[in-house]
């Protein structure tokens, strides 16, 4: 789970823009199952659930990894926080 923080957000439309392009990323990059679970009516916040399923927890950890760095890098949000959960 990652709280994102938008700072161009001026609106819910344009902050829906910049999660929508998170989220598109994240699934083609990891096929993974991405949703907004938090703070829809804040325009320059988001929490995002991003899980990814598989038998090698290696693999798993280091897809995650990659998660966090493609959303550390895009140039229109910041992650402010982020919870990591295994089942």
């Amino acid at each position: 789970r990652f709280e994102l923080f938008i700072p161009q957000g001026r609106s819910l439309k344009g902050k829906r823009s910049v999660v929508s392009g998170i989220k598109e990323r994240l699934r083609s990059r990891f096929h993974a199952s991405v949703a907004v679970v938090a703070c829809q009516d804040k325009w320059q916040r988001a929490v995002v659930a991003v899980c990814i399923l598989g038998g090698d927890r290696r693999q798993l950890e280091s897809d995650m990894a990659r998660v966090r760095q493609l959303c550390e890098e895009a140039r229109d949000l910041q992650v402010a926080d982020m919870h990591q959960q295994w089942l």
